[in-house]
């Protein structure tokens, strides 16, 4: 019988090295970050949750639990795979989101007067949601493939007619949110291409005039775009208060949306410099405020824990996207370039939008906030954004 022979001193020194290596192959100021926004709104779904469904009051941190290691799980797989390995599935990984949006309109779910997800069983899946990454890798692989034609007006409305099907589709399903994240992935991916600042002037006057359209012109000729829930939902806003709108009728949706900002507004206000706590949150504990655990979980953080809790928060997203900016100046390929960047810009448009809507300075579009907002495609997604970028650490270059 052959015997193995015991691990020699040098052996167990390059063992030694290369765990050390890939230890610091890893962004730990990234994943403290993530880390911490996570388990936080683990903690807050449950606060804001517990007299939602009566003897389960943990029935949403729970569920919220198996979100984040199921991301984490797939996080991690990602940190191993390198990006540049996915350059040649660009067309089969976009043919599957586009697959996977088709599917929703004939098997599709209805939540919240959207068709956009698919029913699993215990876990609906949103294939929307999951196209926001495979779009920020589609777009980078195709603008590196056409590198030396990034100057034409062909390969810009190539790249934008990319996003504009699968933006389409999840617009009429209808998901205005998630479609309007796509936007930023294409900017961002046109701008760290180096397409001239020309064509991002026709674009932003292009989306213009489609915003003039849908909300003013075309509803002024009987031609409405728009159910009239989201034309509230973008328009109230410009009007919070209530008491100024006695006229509506109490089911109108500008009423009803104008509602969900004044409580957000009287949450965040009634938190104070070191918030309420839990217990005393009036506004979350007694259901005044909409969509706690989704769309206004950052009215219950400032209402629980104040601006000082609301504050470090924002913190936390700040280092985020700091070291996010930063790899994406390190990056060791340009395609992983596009890729770090494009996810900066998701991440820092769903945090600007969420936020913004929730004191009410922009309009009320569904954007979830990144890793503290409830859902399982938003939090899956969004970890495994966080994995592709601990995979461009690893290749990073050093200088």
């Amino acid at each position: 019988m052959t015997t193995l022979a015991p691990p020699t001193p040098r052996h167990r020194a390059t063992t030694r090295s290369r765990l050390l290596s890939a230890l610091l192959g890893i962004d730990w100021i990234l994943v403290f970050a993530v880390a911490a926004l996570s388990m936080f709104g683990v903690h807050v779904i449950g606060a804001a949750t517990a007299n939602e469904i009566s003897g389960n009051p943990s029935f949403f941190s729970d569920r919220q639990i198996l979100f984040v290691i199921a991301g984490t799980i797939l996080c991690l797989v990602l940190a191993l795979v390198d990006v540049t390995a996915l350059t040649g599935y660009a067309w089969v990984m976009l043919g599957g989101l586009l697959g996977s949006l088709v599917v929703v309109f004939v098997l599709g779910t209805t939540v919240n007067g959207a068709r956009a997800w698919i029913d699993l069983g215990p876990f609906n899946l949103q294939p929307s949601e999951m196209g926001k990454l495979v779009l920020v890798v589609v777009l980078s692989v195709l603008a590196v493939e056409r590198m030396n034609e990034i100057g034409s007006a062909r390969t810009t409305l190539f790249l934008s007619a990319v996003v504009g099907v699968p933006a389409l589709v999840v617009f009429l399903q209808p998901d205005l949110g998630t479609a309007l994240v796509y936007i930023p992935i294409l900017f961002a991916v046109l701008f760290l291409a180096g397409v001239p600042w020309t064509h991002f002037a026709v674009g932003g006057a292009a989306l213009l005039s489609v915003i003039v359209l849908t909300l003013g012109v075309l509803p002024a000729l009987g031609m409405p775009v728009l159910k009239d829930y989201q034309t509230a939902r973008l328009t109230a806003f410009t009007g919070v208060g209530v008491s100024a709108d006695a006229s509506l009728e109490q089911n109108d949706p500008l009423r009803t949306t104008r509602y969900q900002l004044d409580q957000s507004i009287t949450a965040i206000g009634a938190g104070g410099a070191l918030g309420k706590g839990p217990e005393n949150a009036t506004q979350t504990v007694n259901r005044f405020l909409p969509e706690r655990q989704t769309d206004f979980i950052f009215a219950v953080i400032a209402e629980m824990y104040g601006f000082v809790g609301a504050a470090g928060v924002l913190v936390l997203f700040g280092i985020i996207l700091w070291r996010i900016l930063r790899l994406t100046a390190r990056a060791a390929t340009q395609l992983e370039q596009l890729v770090a960047g494009a996810i900066g810009a998701m991440i820092m448009f769903q945090l600007f939008v969420n936020v913004g809507m929730n004191i009410g300075i922009m309009p009320i579009t569904g954007i979830p906030l990144p890793f503290l907002s409830h859902g399982g495609s938003h939090t899956i997604t969004m970890l495994a954004a966080v994995g592709m970028l601990l995979s461009i650490h690893r290749r990073r270059a050093t200088f």
